[in-house]
């Protein structure tokens, strides 16, 4: 007999865990339902007949309004739910009581202590470009050096992007802050910033925004000044190779840095991935550490939960900006806040940005916000941090690590082979994509259903200390290493 998930009594929805065909009787928690149409799983069925008009609960909030009348057992989505969402609004802070005070944890992991007391989860040297001009050169460059200084790091990575040239303002400044954050980055034990000579991104002034205290481990190339860039560029990286030479200590699991994301979900994420990493954020920030969560478009419908954790009123007052910001991005370019799921998410069963927001949130867990902080800052407080980027997966990934997160937990329902500058766990929603792509996946968040929460997260977590001590994660292993950068402003 098939089963359906109902996570909050007041909902009027529940979600299929299996393909199931009309006719067929499921399981809702102790009562049978009767379905009228065929439903996939992570598609959602009417618990009771719903009337036109009337808002559809999940989670126990609103995902939308039904456009037609629905009968107990019906397929809900597209075909008859609709969003509520609007414009920019104006939010109340209604505080709610959040994760208990930090308490210490036993859990350790092996990482490198930097001079400025922050924990790397790797020790390698980052090639970065100040412009897409010289992308090539900087890849060529990674590829030698990486030979020639053997196992004195963890490798050697060039991380590129198409901008620096020809960009203004705002837009020339969130290149220049993402790669001047990155230099600064834990997880990199020297750092080699090319770039061409001629583009607005000058190195100089990219410089300038770097602390003095990390100058030492970082050198640069101006390539239209040298004689031979790719000689010249492996002699500076085997120059920085002894300087970051490091070895592996024993640390707390409170100088971890953890950055959450979503992405290609489904109808099984917000019931499986994403709580069980809400957990792991619980854990980490109780236990004195960092988690980074952004995405701000995937909040939109389910900002008020989060807005209600601030851990004061200036904190309340900096996400209820960033939020309505953000939907004025939306509006000012003529799209409708609301312009998401993405097909693949719909095909997952998600049928509302409501619905895709009260499960992308989960990830976040229930600590209080302590900071909110723009595209392209890095992270400075202990604790839940708010970081100000956009939904893809790409660009809020690479905000992630730029901010500090020495570590990114990435849910999906769907399946991605993308990796960013720092280890990416991916996990699963459901035990199928796992099995179906362990060249993907890392972890399977679909043992919830079978194992509970309980058993599922002692395991993830033991997964997490692993990579930071240094496992491979699947990205890793596929050289899926890469970052891209939110393009804002015109183009010259």
């Amino acid at each position: 007999m098939a089963k359906a998930l109902r996570v909050d009594p007041r909902d009027s929805v529940a979600t299929l865990l299996d393909d199931a065909q009309a006719g067929a009787v499921v399981t809702v928690g102790d009562s049978e339902l009767t379905l009228s149409d065929d439903i996939g799983r992570g598609h959602k069925v009417a618990l009771a007949s719903i009337a036109a008009g009337d808002p559809l609960l999940k989670y126990g909030y609103p995902i939308g309004t039904a456009t037609q009348a629905i009968a107990a057992g019906a397929h809900v989505h597209s075909h008859n739910l609709k969003t509520a969402l609007e414009g920019t609004l104006a939010y109340r802070f209604d505080p709610v009581d959040t994760v208990a005070a930090p308490r210490a944890s036993a859990a350790t992991f092996e990482g490198y202590v930097r001079a400025d007391g922050s924990v790397g989860t790797r020790n390698e040297i980052w090639i970065l470009s100040t412009v897409g001009c010289v992308a090539r050169t900087a890849e060529r460059i990674a590829a030698k050096a990486a030979a020639l200084v053997g196992d004195a790091v963890d490798g050697v990575h060039a991380f590129t992007h198409p901008h620096g040239c020809s960009q203004l303002g705002q837009d020339l400044e969130g290149t220049r802050t993402i790669i001047a954050s990155l230099a600064c980055h834990p997880n990199a034990g020297g750092v080699l910033i090319v770039g061409l000579g001629c583009e607005e991104n000058q190195i100089k002034a990219l410089l300038a925004t770097i602390p003095t205290a990390r100058r030492p481990l970082i050198r640069t190339l101006t390539t239209q000044a040298s004689g031979d860039e790719i000689a010249e560029g492996c002699a500076l990286v085997a120059e920085l190779a002894p300087l970051a030479r490091a070895p592996r200590q024993t640390v707390g699991l409170d100088t971890l840095v953890l950055g959450v994301k979503c992405g290609g979900s489904d109808g099984l994420s917000g019931l499986t991935a994403n709580p069980l990493v809400g957990r792991m954020s619980d854990q980490v920030t109780a236990a004195g550490g960092r988690v980074l969560v952004t995405e701000i478009p995937e909040i939109f419908g389910a900002e008020q939960m989060l807005m209600n954790r601030a851990a004061s009123g200036g904190v309340f007052d900096r996400i209820v900006d960033v939020v309505n910001d953000f939907k004025r991005y939306f509006l000012d370019h003529g799209e409708t806040v609301s312009e998401n799921p993405s097909p693949g998410n719909v095909a997952g069963g998600i049928t509302t940005l409501e619905e895709k927001s009260l499960g992308a949130v989960q990830k976040a867990g229930r600590a209080a916000v302590a900071d909110v902080i723009g595209y392209g800052a890095r992270i400075r407080v202990d604790g839940l941090t708010l970081l100000e980027a956009p939904g893809n997966d790409a660009v809020s990934s690479t905000a992630l690590a730029a901010a500090g997160a020495t570590a990114i937990l990435f849910t999906t329902g769907r399946g991605t082979p993308l990796g960013f500058p720092v280890p990416t766990i991916k996990i699963a929603s459901n035990t199928d994509l796992a099995k179906r792509k362990p060249g993907w996946i890392d972890f399977d968040a679909g043992a919830v259903l079978e194992d509970g929460f309980a058993a599922t997260e002692a395991a993830l977590l033991a997964r997490i200390l692993q990579v930071a001590s240094g496992a491979e994660t699947a990205a890793e292993r596929n050289g899926e290493r890469e970052i891209a950068i939110w393009k804002r402003g015109v183009t010259l």
